[in-house]
């Protein structure tokens, strides 16, 4: 059971803070806030995602949105697993000071999450 916020209007607006695990400061590198941005363009484009606006934080992202289909819970879904694989893809190929301990906090928070445990 979930214990983080339901959206139960699916159609209506919503202020949304999305957090990076730990509060790691992954956003002061412009390379990970590109995939951030893209990722918003790409729903905005094709998911029917309306965007007011955001702001990104070193560890964390604010926006303003709603969903002309009515799926928002399912696009917020795709949009941060999508982002998540893109951020590790990037921090495993591009260079990246932090490499192992990023990769150590993520592979450790995703161990010990619930909702990713099988």
């Amino acid at each position: 059971m979930s214990t983080g916020y339901q959206i139960d209007d699916q159609f209506a607006t919503h202020f949304i803070t999305a957090t990076i695990v730990d509060w790691i400061d992954l956003f002061s590198r412009k390379v990970y806030r590109d995939i951030i941005i893209d990722s918003l363009n790409y729903c905005a484009r094709e998911k029917q995602l309306v965007i007011y606006g955001y702001v990104i934080m070193t560890n964390h992202i604010h926006i303003i949105v709603r969903s002309n289909n009515g799926k928002l819970s399912d696009t917020l879904r795709d949009m941060k697993k999508f982002t998540a694989k893109q951020i590790l893809a990037t921090i495993k190929r591009e260079p990246e000071s932090r490499r192992e301990w990023l990769l150590d906090k993520f592979a450790h928070n995703a161990q010990i999450r619930d909702r990713n445990a099988e």
